[in-house]
C-alpha cells in the first residue's frame, strides 16, 4: 500500500538560523564531563581478576556478566561508587550492542574541586558489550580531547544541501550484520527502509540507501561519500512522516547539512557500526560536520 505523499514546506531563510541552533547545542552535548571526547580508554575483561590500568578495583568477566570487586590492598584510585556499587563491588550485565555506565571514582592525585562550577572532576567507568564479549571504556572529563576542544569544524550551511527525497518502508525490517570501527567487531542492525537521495541540482537522479533502526524509533542513514576532509562515514537522523507506515512509501526532507560524525570519528575508542554495504553516495557531500581530526 502507498500512503499518500507527504506534503513538504519550503526551504526558508529561517533554515540556517535554526541550523546554527542546532549545531551549538550539538557541540555543547560533546563537551559534556562524561561525553564523547572524555573517551581515554578501552579494555576487554578478562576472565579471571584483573587489575586494569588507572582502574580501581579488579575487573573480569564470566558467562553471567560483568565483575569488579575492590583489591586485597588499599587503592591508590580509591574505590568506584555508584548507587549499585556496594564498597566497590559490582555485578553487572547489559545487552548486546548496549552499554551503561557503571560507577565513577575520583583518580589519585586529583580533587573534587579540579572541575568547573557544576561539572565534576571524576572519571566514569562504562560497561559494554560487542560481539558478545564485555569491555569497559574510560570517560574522564580531563581528556586532552576535552579541553582542548574547539568545537567541530563543519561545512558552511547551503539550502542545497537541503532536499526532499522519496522514503520507503519494509514491512518488515530486515535482519542485517555490519563492521564496525573497531577492527574485529561487528554490530547486528535492522534495515527499515531506504530512501532515494537526489543529487544535487539534478533531482532526476536519485543513489538509493538503506536506512536502519527500530520500526517507531529513530531512523538513521549510515553512508560514505566522495568528499575530501570527512569522516570515512557520517550518520544523518531522519524525521520520517508520523503517517508514514510500515510498507508504505512517501516524502522526507533530507538536511544534509545535519550530517554529524559518529564517535569513532573523535577517539580511537568508539566501536561505531558501519554503513549497510553499498550505502556510498557517488558524489561529494559537502555538507555537515567535516573530519574533527
Amino acid at each position: 500500500m502507498t500512503a499518500p505523499t507527504t506534503e513538504v514546506t519550503p526551504v526558508g531563510t529561517r533554515t540556517a538560523q535554526r541550523w546554527a541552533a542546532w549545531h551549538a547545542e550539538r557541540e555543547r552535548d560533546l563537551a559534556t564531563p562524561h561525553g564523547w571526547l572524555s573517551l581515554v580508554a578501552y579494555h576487554w575483561l578478562p576472565a579471571e581478576p584483573s587489575r586494569l590500568p588507572g582502574l580501581p578495583g579488579l575487573w573480569w568477566a564470566d558467562a553471567d556478566g560483568a565483575r569488579t570487586r575492590p583489591g586485597s590492598a588499599p587503592d591508590e584510585h580509591g574505590s568506584l561508587h555508584a548507587d549499585d556499587v556496594v564498597d566497590g563491588s559490582a555485578d553487572a550485565v547489559v545487552a548486546e550492542g548496549a552499554s551503561r555506565i557503571l560507577g565513577t571514582f575520583l583518580p589519585a592525585g586529583r580533587s573534587p574541586l579540579d572541575a568547573d562550577p557544576g561539572a565534576t572532576a571524576e572519571v566514569a567507568v562504562e560497561l559494554v558489550r560487542r560481539t558478545g564479549r564485555y569491555a569497559v571504556r574510560v570517560r574522564d572529563p580531563h581528556a586532552p580531547a576535552l579541553l582542548g576542544f574547539a568545537g567541530v569544524p563543519v561545512f558552511g550551511h547551503d539550502d542545497a544541501w537541503v532536499l526532499d527525497a522519496t522514503v520507503r518502508l519494509f514491512a518488515e525490517p530486515r535482519a542485517e550484520t555490519v563492521g564496525a570501527a573497531r577492527i574485529g567487531l561487528v554490530h547486528r542492525t535492522q534495515v527499515v527502509g531506504e530512501v532515494d537521495l537526489p543529487y544535487p541540482g539534478d533531482p532526476a537522479r536519485t543513489v538509493t540507501l538503506a536506512l536502519t533502526g527500530k520500526p517507531g524509533g529513530a531512523t538513521l542513514l549510515l553512508f560514505s561519500d566522495e568528499a575530501a576532509g570527512v569522516a570515512p562515514w557520517r550518520v544523518l537522523w531522519l524525521d520520517l512522516p508520523e503517517t508514514l507506515a510500515p510498507g508504505a512509501e512517501g516524502t522526507v526532507r533530507v538536511d544534509l547539512n545535519r550530517t554529524i560524525n559518529l564517535p569513532y570519528a573523535f577517539s580511537d575508542h568508539g566501536t561505531c557500526p558501519a554503513p549497510v554495504p553499498g550505502n556510498h553516495v557517488p558524489f561529494a557531500v559537502t555538507a555537515g560536520e567535516k573530519a574533527p581530526r
